[in-house]
This record gives structure tokens, sequence and C-alpha cells, in this order.
């Protein structure tokens, strides 16, 4: 017979692991298997900071000093202007350094302006050649613009990457308007739109063949029958202004100074029979000085030399 030499196998290490895992099981600890590493989880960052603002809420005083000190110190340094020359000193170096970029401004395009000098539309702009294009101001200058005496409506846009368009609408001159006394006893004279608001005082001169409104409430109520005269050629061409009366109704100041009264109504009727006194019967050629078309049914007329005539209508010479 053959013996066989077996090797057997050392049963210590394994009678400990198995001790091991009863006890565990007895005390009720946690199996932990083999290669892992059981760590506690970290506080998360509010559960580290709420403590230390629990301090100041036990303590408003404290808190209180501590943030009046921080404020004191903030305001400080604003006024001493730490803070702003810092901002600037920023701004400076970015608008530098886009500048040499390619994205300075090198090209300001105005367009739609008639009786706005460019001079005074590029200091409104405030925009320096090579100043960086991403720094302008473009809502600021489009208000500013909007303030000038001409400006309807601005837009200032951006052309990437060195040029700013500014287009314009500028407000339309309808007549002059020789505005009441004022406190030193002057009457200045104004462009007014059609709508009757008040363009400009200044530089009225150039405006000198622009119909001339006279009176309280002129310029708000002038349209209809400025246009109603211009459809008459021979008035238009005599009437030199339109005077407003009590503001209700119109007279004519022809150019040799005489008057014509119309009524506050149906004053269209009254426009043909002046066109055809003018034309037909040279009524100017005489010694007027004034004419009363207000009558449905008589024309009144006043003398140089004080006399009156009244001509019925359809009768006259």
């Amino acid at each position: 017979m053959r013996s066989l030499n077996v090797e057997r196998k050392a049963r210590g290490p394994v009678r400990a692991t198995r001790a091991a895992a009863k006890l565990r099981a007895n005390h009720g600890l946690p199996k932990v298997q083999s290669g892992t590493v059981r760590r506690d989880k970290a506080p998360g960052f509010f559960r580290r900071v709420m403590p230390r603002f629990a301090f100041f809420a036990n303590h408003p005083m404290m808190a209180m000093t501590g943030l009046a000190v921080v404020l004191a110190l903030l305001a400080a340094l604003f006024a001493s202007g730490v803070i702003g020359r810092t901002t600037r000193a920023i701004d400076n170096g970015v608008s530098a350094v886009l500048a040499h970029a390619g994205f300075g401004i090198s090209e300001i395009h105005i367009t739609g302006n008639r009786h706005t000098p460019y001079k005074q539309i590029l200091e409104v702009l405030a925009m320096q050649p090579g100043q960086s294009i991403f720094s302008a101001d473009l809502f600021g200058a489009r208000n500013r613009l909007a303030h000038l005496d001409w400006i309807a409506s601005a837009e200032v846009h951006r052309r990437y990457p060195d040029a700013i368009f500014v287009t314009l609408v500028e407000k339309r001159p309808f007549a002059l308007w020789q505005l009441p006394l004022n406190a030193r006893g002057e009457a200045p004279i104004a462009v007014v739109e059609r709508n009757g608001a008040v363009i400009t005082t200044r530089d009225v001169e150039k405006f000198r063949r622009l119909p001339k409104l006279l009176g309280v409430g002129a310029p708000q109520s002038a349209a209809e029958l400025v246009d109603a005269v211009k459809s008459h050629r021979a008035t238009a061409a005599r009437t030199a202004a339109f005077s407003r009366v009590s503001s209700r109704r119109w007279n004519l100041i022809l150019d040799d100074g005489v008057v014509v009264k119309l009524p506050e109504a149906g004053w269209d009727k009254q426009l043909a029979a002046l066109e055809h006194l003018i034309i037909d019967n040279g009524i100017l050629e005489h010694d007027v000085t004034e004419i009363d078309l207000r009558s449905p049914s008589h024309y009144f007329f006043m003398l140089r030399s004080g006399e009156k005539k009244d001509v019925e209508r359809g009768k006259e010479t």
C-alpha cells in the first residue's frame, strides 16, 4: 500500500474570521466588505457657517456696530475717490486694449440733419476718435440729441469694428409766430411746427419766407387757414401775416397794411370773395385801410380819409 501525504491547511485564520463575524453579528455591527473604507460625511457649507451667524444673532448690538463700521469704510473710500479712480483706470486700460485691437471709433456718419450743425451734433455725441466702440454711450447720446431744438427723433448705432451711425429726423418748420410780450417788453419770434409746437427762437431770419402768425393761440389753429389762403394766388401774394383775434377769428394783414376781417366760420367763401375783389375789382388800388367781410350780405370798407363805405354783395364795382 502506498501512503498519500496530504498537506492539511491551517485552520487557525479561518476560525478567527468566523469568530469575528459572529462577534459583529452579536453586537449589531455593520458588515464591512474588504477593500472599502467607511468615512463620516463632512458637514455642508451652511452647517459650517450658521454657527458663526448665530453669534451675531445672539449679540445684535455687535452686529449693528460691525455693519456701521463696514458702511463707513465704504463711504470713505467712495468719498476719497479711490474706488472711482480705480474703476476708471481699469476701464481706460480695457478701452486702450480694445482700441489697439481695431475696435476704436474712427468714423461717425450723420444723416438727416438739415438745420442742426454737424459741430453741435458731435459735441452732443461726446465720442472721441480712438475711443473703444464698446464704451460708447449710445442711450445717453440719443437722449441728448432728442433735447436739441430741431431734433424730432434720433437713432445711434454701432457698426463694428470702428464706426458710429447717427440717423436724425428733424422737425418741419411751418410758420413764424410772434410771441406775446415778455417781462422785458420784448416780443420774440419763434419758428413753429404745423401743430403749433415751438421749435426755436434762434436764427429765425433764415425762415423769413414762412407765414407770419400773430396773437395768442395762433399757431395751434392756423394750419387750415394758411392752406386755404395758399389756394388763392392773388390773396396769398398780398398776405403778410395772419392775426388771431380774441382766440375766435382771424384777420389777414396785407403787405400794404390793409386789414381784412374774416368771420369766425365760413371764411372759405370770404376768401373767394376777397380774391374776386383783388383781381376783378382792383380793390387794393383804392385808398382803403380795412375790408370787413364778416357780413353775409354786405362788404364794408374803411378809407384812409376815415370814410366808411358798404357795398351790397353782388353789386361791387
